[in-house]
C-alpha cells in the first residue's frame, strides 16, 4: 500500500470516528454492504427514543449522516426540511449522528439541534458509526438513498443541492 492512501485512510478514519478503515481491496461501497443497522433513537420532533432501523423497512429511504458541530451539515438540513413534505410520503428520511452521547454532548443537545433545523423525521445516534461504514460514508455531511428492498443506490459526500436530490430520489422512486 503506499503512503497516501495510507494517511488518506488514516484521515478519513479519523474525521468519521474510526468508523471505517479500508486500506485495500474495492472498500465497502458495494451496494447494501452491512445494511440494515440498528440505531438508538432520539426523542425529538418526528422521532422518538428507542431503536431506528437503517434502512426503514419497504420503502426508499434517504440516510443522511451528520454531526452537530458541522457547518456543512447545517446547510443540508436546510435543503433537507425544504424537501421533505415534498416526499415524504414516499420516501422515508432518517438522519443519524455518530457523536457520542456522554460527557459534552446530551441527547437532548442534538433534540435541540434538531429542533432548531426543523427535522421532522427520526434522528438517530450512532456512536459506532456502523451506519457510516455500512454505506461507506468518507466524511460529512454524507447522504445515501436505499431502495425499498435496502439496496443502496446513490450516495453523495459533501452537500447535495435540492436539484441534485429530487434527481436521486426521482430515480430510485422510477426505480
Amino acid at each position: 500500500m503506499n503512503r497516501r492512501r495510507a494517511i488518506t485512510a488514516i484521515a478519513g478514519a479519523g474525521l468519521t470516528g474510526g468508523s471505517a478503515l479500508v486500506l485495500g481491496g474495492a472498500g465497502p461501497f458495494g451496494d447494501g454492504d452491512g445494511l440494515p443497522v440498528r440505531v438508538e433513537g432520539i426523542d425529538a420532533p418526528g422521532s422518538a427514543d428507542g431503536p431506528v432501523r437503517v434502512p426503514r423497512s419497504g420503502r426508499p429511504t434517504l440516510v443522511d449522516c451528520f454531526a452537530t458541530w458541522c457547518a456543512p451539515c447545517d446547510q443540508q438540513m436546510q435543503t433537507l426540511t425544504e424537501l421533505y413534505p415534498e416526499y415524504e410520503d414516499r420516501i422515508a428520511f432518517v438522519s443519524v449522528t455518530n457523536e457520542r452521547v456522554g460527557g459534552g454532548l446530551s441527547a437532548e443537545d442534538v433534540a435541540d439541534w434538531w429542533e432548531r433545523h426543523e427535522g421532522r423525521w427520526p434522528v438517530a445516534v450512532d456512536p459506532e458509526s456502523a451506519v457510516m461504514s455500512a454505506i461507506g460514508a468518507d466524511g460529512l455531511p454524507y447522504l445515501a438513498m436505499a431502495d425499498a428492498s435496502g439496496v443502496v443506490r446513490w450516495r453523495h459526500s459533501g452537500v447535495a443541492s435540492g436539484e441534485r436530490l429530487r434527481s436521486a430520489f426521482e430515480a430510485v422512486l422510477e426505480g
